[in-house]
């Protein structure tokens, strides 16, 4: 692998190629979408993310502590408040998700009142907005990822679902990601956590 490019520069190419999917989709359908109308509802409730999404949260968050040290601090005691609080019911050990997707989803409803680390709950803002998981990145229009498709966000998305079908975003068609994890894997970080364990340990 000493040939190929660094996985965060595939990364940064990969979230703009993204993004790019996503623009041309929120373009399409600009009068039935409202973000105002749902956001940040969707950043309540914890959700399994993967080991590049936990490796750009913790980028951010060293980034972050450079430039503004208290908002940093904040978050690292938010995450650390809630990875207390999932402790009993989580669903695995040493913060990584069992592959009991039944338990996993229970233990995600079972928790879906609590705020997400980074949202700063009095203004709304994710405080790692730009190093969010890819996840976070797709609420809105229809995605399409793979053979998978998800439907356009219930709270901000307020057209037919044969609209919203019509102008799908279609996110990683080239499944670079599932490359970039079979990188980290083959660099001993593997396994799906929750944001709150991503963040607990600081930047």
């Amino acid at each position: 692998m000493a040939d190929l490019p660094p996985i965060d520069d595939v990364d940064r190419d990969l979230l703009a190629s993204v993004q790019g999917s996503l623009s041309q989709a929120q373009a399409a359908l600009e009068d039935r979408l409202d973000y105002g109308r749902g956001c940040p509802r969707c950043c309540y409730g914890p959700f399994p993310i993967n080991r590049l999404d936990v490796r750009r949260l913790r980028r951010g968050l060293a980034e972050l502590a450079a430039s503004e040290p208290g908002r940093a601090r904040d978050i690292v005691r938010r995450a650390r408040r809630s990875a207390v609080l999932f402790a009993a019911g989580f669903p695995g050990t040493a913060g990584r998700l069992s592959e009991d997707d039944a338990a996993v989803e229970a233990f995600c409803l079972g928790f879906g009142a609590e705020p997400c680390p980074a949202l700063d709950t009095a203004s709304g803002r994710c405080e790692l907005y730009e190093w969010r998981p890819l996840v976070c990145r797709t609420y809105g229009p229809s995605v399409r990822i793979g053979t998978e498709e998800l439907p356009p966000c219930e709270w901000c998305f307020t057209g037919s679902l044969e609209d919203a079908r019509r102008v799908a975003a279609v996110v990683d068609p080239e499944e670079r990601e599932t490359d970039l994890l079979d990188r980290l894997e083959a660099e001993g970080e593997s396994g799906e956590t929750v944001i709150a364990f991503a963040l607990a340990d600081g930047p």
